[in-house]
């Protein structure tokens, strides 16, 4: 059941049988030489929906941008600032409060998210505690790639070339949700280069010329992205109702 799709009445039905939401969020960045821009929110926004299908559960709209400062490097990347995001987490939150809601699970498809959005949920934990807020407010962020069965199978379809951004099995994905955008490119070298760490956009763009860490996503094709699909769906239905039980 998706919020953008639903009329206010639905909403009150909903809030009168359940309290949980499904909020996808994601970034806009380079995803290496196939990969596409908005592959980190196409890739929490289909596995959100699927979970949304499977169980009946809400689905907020995907919010899309994220904390990419270090991707600006690269054409077409935008980002927010850590601070921005997490008013925009918290603000989204609060709002969807104020009218019953009262957990947040949010499906995560970027790294560069974590700090900022762990940042937001304690803000909103503090203003409770300070009595500055009122309000059951509970929140956790998984990543759609998280679940046992989907790592599994992310190992088995590409041994030790997954890799960690513009990855292989992101890619696959964001194939399989958006079929009509399946790019082509040559890797060179084949499997990215990686590192320990990297800091503004310049030094990530001297690191990783092409924007890939340690990927071969040339081995990505829709037909994994849909075995990936249907991986992620199950370990976030299983995510999302230990988090509604907890």
């Amino acid at each position: 059941m998706q919020l953008a799709l639903s009329t206010w009445q639905e909403v009150e039905d909903y809030l009168a049988r359940a309290r949980g939401i499904i909020v996808p969020i994601g970034s806009v960045e380079q995803h290496g030489p196939n990969g596409l821009i908005g592959t980190d929110h196409l890739c929490a926004e289909v596995v959100a929906k699927g979970v949304g299908d499977a169980i009946g559960a809400m689905v907020a709209p995907t919010l899309a941008y994220g904390m990419s400062q270090h991707h600006l490097g690269f054409a077409g990347s935008a980002t927010l600032r850590p601070s921005t995001l997490m008013l925009v987490v918290r603000d989204v939150v609060e709002s969807l409060a104020t009218h019953g809601f009262e957990r947040f699970f949010f499906i995560n498809g970027h790294g560069g998210n974590v700090a900022s959005v762990t940042a937001a949920f304690d803000e909103l934990y503090a203003s409770r505690s300070l009595g500055v807020a009122t309000g059951k407010v509970k929140c956790r962020m998984t990543f759609w790639s998280a679940g046992k069965r989907g790592q599994v199978l992310a190992d088995q379809l590409y041994p030790g070339v997954n890799g960690n951004h513009a990855t292989a099995s992101e890619v696959a994905l964001a194939q399989y949700y958006q079929q009509g955008a399946i790019k082509h490119a040559q890797m060179t070298p084949k499997v990215a280069p990686t590192a320990p760490q990297f800091f503004e956009a310049a030094d990530y763009r001297a690191r990783f010329p092409d924007g890939r860490i340690g990927s071969d996503p040339s081995l990505s094709t829709p037909e994994h992205g849909k075995l990936l699909y249907d991986a992620a769906v199950a370990d976030m239905v299983d995510a999302y109702q230990t988090f509604l039980a907890y």
